[in-house]
């Protein structure tokens, strides 16, 4: 049995007895052993941690609480809605969870908004989820407001959907798309309470490795830049998974299956790993001995020299997924249509590392398409592929889904694609209609640097693609650019700005009117070399990617229409140095991210990450160029003994020297030699060396050409270039539907954890509740962006519940209500249910519409369940941290451990500055004089307050808009009534089944009001309001602990006064129909084909009718 993992804490003993808990480091007498070797941080936990967790489990079923928070906490967070795990699509539920053999957790190092979005991500959850006996969870770098929370109450990153802590998982994966990735990484590690090494994660040799029995989760990670380079992240986790995730991570997970059923220890349940799975690299089973350049081999008997990368074909039915409730980065649906480029772009790393190119089936796409957005709702899909342009099926598969998804208001968008490929058939596809953004990536303003780069393009397709971009209807197209390319001179970075000039020059039409000019958006990025391409060894200075980047901004100020962004220097760095580093760089990761570098992939504070890498570099004392001083790397234009050369590269000058000094340079060992991609080391420098001449090499997998790279044949299988179908006839765009003729309101509910979904998000959530039920929605008919014709009377407070929210949806054909109700309701979420359902007349009879239901707002109903200070006690951030706050042993040095946020701190914060928290007797005996107090108040106390908020004769505020408008309102004129309602009023208004968190028996110290606020359009009276009148006159700050709307008061619909004269008009029109069809009878007895009033004749008043014939009853 293994040792339960604790968290060590000190006893108190002498004057230290009352000491607060705070982080710090220990006594040097306790940082070493017998020997004087370091001893790691304690990895065992506490009894007082272990009962915590249990608290935290049972509180997973408690109605007050969600994964230990209470309702206020939660709805004092920003979205609320990432943490929730109860989406459209989720697959691991309870029952799921608990039955599973393996429990895996995949945690995406980014923001829910990047994570849920991104493709991998959801792939591989689906596929871990499909696999027999395993359960796969997810989690998502904190947002800095729920970090906070985590931290002030010592709980520990948990899981969206089963809310179980990661540490709790038996594996966690991990996401490295990115280099600076690496640092939230280490945040969500330390977040999760896991510690950040594997080394600190081993158990003892002889223990099993059992989670459920105080094991550490086997923590991995996977994505292209893991793939392309494990070492500088070696330090941190247990294995890396190599290439595509689809078939190995199943694989994994069997793997682990097996060895928890054989009660194996963790070194031989990654040995197992690594000699059995394919793909697998476990970084302790190989060392960096030194003076070898980073170089890797293996030191134990039976893993592979050289862990080879998978390569998997793509499955589209496996990204068709989850559905967030949040806007996210990429809002849409995404299916890859391509995996793998054989372009040759000498820069691109994901080029090189997806070899060989894999079409997906046509009409696998189409099908998958189809599917996807009648089970997701999405109304806006996106066909993925690292080129889609070279899908040469994307014509077809492209215009037959717009033609089958025609009438369904979906838009089709792609990522950037390659200029000399956009031609009418594509921009059919996107719409035609310029509202689509296109981009593209020339890479280099000059032709003899985009032939360096192998980019495959020339000027005139440039030309010619914004051509055809600017006829089809787009005004401003997206160009990407890169500076510090290898054999690049200044006159190819003024050519970046001559191109751009020569474009909008060219295409534009000269009518002078500003609205027919073209303009460009351009980014402009800093090369950074990847390891794997031909470009591994080169290396550009800081100060060199500065100068270029001011020569560049000169020569644009002179050009019209372009608007240029600018990636940083900073950043740029950074990448470089983790993306080409070997494993002496964890530490310096490890102490940047305790000086604070955080959320880097964003660039969310650039400035004091860079800081913070910076003074960890410095403290290392390894310098940014490390690599460039240790192992010999070298700039590849710089030729040996000519000093003029540097940087001029091209035509066939400067060949590299060859034999001692060639060898030398080139086939010194780098540190991810030992990753076998497919590529030969030697295709790379025959590649460079093509490079210097100016060569380019074809695209192989449609030229047919092999290019001897040597990834083709084998494992990695072939080039599949899918066979397009014809291409079918182009159907037309969308044109939006905008009959009205049915107008439905519905009552429904909105309880449980949807009530931290916000209003906008509820609004989305809706609008994709009724493409999933195929409601025949109307649309409005604006140019810009026609929206479903679908609204709700009134906003909801986040966090507050709702037994009768509103909502209306008009539809262009006539339907059952109640068949429309039930197909509804099985679209909406779990806590959003439909109650009632009527049919709401959409014109009067005089033709006029009728009104909406803002216009029709009065009031509000709410019940509130309030508390006066201390009646509920608040979250006690203080005695939660001082009672199970963990002290962690360390080496002494610079950079102890900090206060209760548990990261370490700086060298600048002074080690015995303030304590962290407040003595937690004092803080008890505080709490315990409010509870008294909160326990006398009575229901009588309750009753008096209320008649006196009722009695104020005014009660102005001053409200400031967000445009900094200030207006006095009256809150006073707004409160139609309130009342305190006891126990037995609170269960007859709320019923005894309805989901709702407010007691059936109220405590001391509460009350549950019944308030009725005035509502418009315009606003009205919220709950804070109220309960700000209430404690002015309570004398007490009185806090709402939650609200639940009971009903919306709409006023009835007012017909305008008849019209006299239309009615006498509509009488005179009937009359006269009647005698046509009179004398239409007998003229026909008598074989004359008059009418009543001639062949030509009309009749008065009847232009009236067939202009209200859509006119509903009263």
């Amino acid at each position: 049995m293994c040792a339960m993992r604790t968290y060590t804490t000190s006893v108190a003993t002498g004057s230290s007895a009352t000491a607060p808990r705070r982080w710090r480091r220990r006594e040097p007498g306790r940082c070493r052993g017998a020997a004087g070797e370091k001893v790691r941080a304690v990895t065992t936990r506490t009894d007082a941690e272990q009962r915590e967790e249990e608290r935290i489990m049972a509180s997973l079923e408690d109605g007050d609480t969600l994964a230990g928070f209470t309702k206020r906490e939660w709805s004092a967070i920003q979205s609320p809605a990432r943490y929730l795990g109860n989406e459209i699509g989720a697959m691991c539920d309870e029952d799921k969870f608990t039955k599973a053999e393996l429990r895996m957790a995949m945690a995406y190092p980014e923001v829910y908004e990047v994570g849920s979005s991104n493709l991998g991500h959801i792939v591989l959850y689906t596929a871990l989820n499909r696999t027999p006996g395993v359960a796969c969870d997810r989690s998502y770098l904190p947002g800095d407001d729920m970090a906070a929370l985590l931290k002030s109450k010592n709980r520990a990153l948990f899981a969206v959907e089963s809310k179980r802590p990661l540490a709790h998982f038996d594996a966690l994966g991990l996401s490295v798309a990115y280099e600076l990735s690496a640092i939230n990484i280490l945040e969500m590690m330390h977040l999760s309470h896991i510690p950040l090494t594997a080394r600190e994660r081993d158990d003892k040799p002889d223990e099993v490795w059992d989670v459920n029995a105080g094991s550490w989760p086997i923590v991995f990670a996977g994505g292209p830049t893991a793939t392309s380079n494990p070492e500088p992240f070696a330090e941190f986790l247990d294995f890396i998974a190599l290439g595509d995730g689809e078939d190995v991570l199943p694989e994994i997970a069997e793997s682990l299956k097996k060895s928890k059923r054989a009660k194996l220890t963790r070194e031989e349940t990654l040995y197992r790993l690594a000699c059995d799975v394919e793909g697998v690299y476990a970084p302790q089973f190989y060392d960096a001995p030194p003076g070898w350049g980073g170089a890797v081999f293996p030191i134990r008997e039976g893993v592979p020299e050289r862990p080879r990368r998978r390569v998997a074909t793509p499955d589209p039915m496996l990204q068709v997924g989850l559905v967030p409730y949040v806007e996210t980065i990429h809002d849409r649906m995404t299916i890859e249509i391509r995996r793998g480029c054989t372009r040759g772009c000498r820069f691109c790393s994901p080029g090189m590392l997806t070899r060989p190119a894999r079409d997906v089936n046509p009409e696998l796409v189409v099908q998958a398409v189809e599917e996807g957005i009648r089970k997701t709702g999405y109304n806006e899909f996106s066909l993925l592929s690292l080129s889609c342009s070279d899908y040469l099926a994307l014509p077809a598969v492209g215009l037959e889904i717009k033609n089958r998804l025609k009438d369904q208001n979906v838009t089709l968008s792609l990522p950037s694609q390659r200029i000399d490929r956009f031609d009418d058939s594509i921009a059919d596809i996107l719409g035609g209609s310029g509202k689509v953004g296109l981009t593209f990536a020339p890479e280099a303003g000059t032709q003899r640097l985009r032939d360096i780069i192998n980019k495959g393009l020339t000027n005139e397709d440039l030309l010619r693609g914004v051509q055809n971009a600017y006829d089809r209807g787009w005004r401003n197209v997206k160009l990407y650019f890169m500076i510090g390319l290898p054999g690049e001179l200044d006159s190819d970075v003024l050519g970046i700005a001559e191109t751009l000039g020569w474009l909008i020059r060219t295409v534009s039409r000269p009518t002078g009117r500003k609205k027919d000019q073209l303009t460009i958006t351009c980014t402009i990025s800093n090369f950074t070399p990847k390891p794997h391409t031909p470009f591994q060894w080169h290396t550009v200075s800081t100060s060199e990617f500065e100068r270029k980047s001011a020569l560049l901004r000169e020569a644009l100020k002179k050009v019209k229409g372009v608007k240029a962004n600018y990636t940083s220097v900073r950043i740029s760095a950074m990448e470089d140095f983790l993306g080409r580093g070997d494993r002496s760089l964890a530490p310096v990761l490890k102490r940047a991210w305790e000086l604070g570098a955080h959320k880097d992939t964003w660039w969310d504070g650039a400035e004091s990450s860079f800081a913070s890498f910076d003074r960890a570099v410095e403290e290392s004392g390894m310098g940014w160029k490390y690599r460039q001083v240790v192992d010999g790397e070298w700039d590849v234009m710089e030729k040996l003994g000519d000093g003029n050369y540097r940087g001029q590269g091209g035509g066939g000058k400067g060949r590299i020297d060859r034999g001692a000094a060639a060898d030398k340079r080139l086939d010194a060992p780098l540190p991810w030699d030992h990753i076998d991609t497919g590529i030969s080391k030697v295709w790379l420098k025959t590649d460079l060396q093509k490079a210097l001449e100016g060569q380019t090499v074809p695209d192989c997998a449609h030229s047919g050409i092999c290019t001897e790279c040597g990834v083709c044949g084998g494992d990695f299988g072939e080039n599949v270039v899918a066979v397009p179908p014809p291409v079918p006839a182009f159907e037309g765009h969308h044109a939006p539907d905008g009959r009205k003729c049915q107008r439905l309101r519905f009552t429904f509910t909105k309880k449980g954890k949807e009530i931290y979904i916000g209003h906008l998000d509820m609004l989305r959530s809706l609008e994709r509740a009724a493409r999933r039920a195929a409601l025949p929605v109307s649309t409005s008919l604006s140019p810009f962006s026609s929206r479903l014709r679908i609204s709700t009377a009134m906003p909801l407070p986040l966090g507050a519940s709702s037994q009768a929210e509103l909502l209306e949806i008009i539809l262009v054909d006539r339907r059952d209500p109640s068949a429309v109700a039930r197909d509804l309701a099985s679209a909406l979420p779990q806590g959003m249910q439909i109650q009632d359902v009527e049919e709401i007349p959409i014109k009067y009879l005089n033709g006029t519409v009728t009104e909406s239901m803002s216009e029709l707002l009065t009031s509000a109903t709410f019940i509130v369940h309030v508390a006066v200070p201390g009646a509920v006690k608040a979250p006690d951030v203080k005695l939660a941290a001082n009672a199970a706050a963990p002290v962690y042993d360390v080496d002494g040095g610079p950079g102890g451990l900090d206060k209760a946020g548990g990261k370490p701190k700086s060298d600048n914060e002074d080690e015995d500055d303030e304590d962290a928290f407040e003595d937690p007797e004092e803080t008890a005996r505080a709490w315990a004089e409010l509870s008294a107090r909160a326990a006398e108040t009575t229901t009588e106390d309750w009753t008096r307050w209320v008649a006196a908020c009722l009695a104020l004769d005014a009660f102005p505020i001053k409200k400031t808009s967000k445009r900094g408008n200030s207006r006095t309102v009256d809150l006073k004129k707004q409160l139609i009534d309130l009342q305190v309602l006891d126990d037995d009023a609170v269960r007859e208004m709320l019923g005894g089944e309805y989901d709702v968190p407010i007691p059936r028996e109220l405590q001391p110290g509460t009350a549950c009001l019944k308030f009725t606020g005035e509502y418009t359009c315009e606003g009205g009276l919220s709950v804070d309001g109220m309960l700000q009148m209430l404690s002015s006159v309570a004398g007490v700050t009185i806090e709402p602990l939650h609200s639940h709307r009971t009903s919306i008061h709409l006023r009835k619909m007012t017909p305008p006064p008849p019209d006299k004269l239309w009615l006498t008009n509509i009488t005179r029109a009937e009359a006269f129909m009647a005698m046509e069809r009179q004398w239409d009878e007998s003229a026909r007895r008598r074989g004359s084909n008059r009418g009543f009033m001639g062949a030509s004749g009309d009749v008065d008043g009847r232009n009236a009718i067939d202009n209200h014939k859509d006119i509903a009853p009263r």
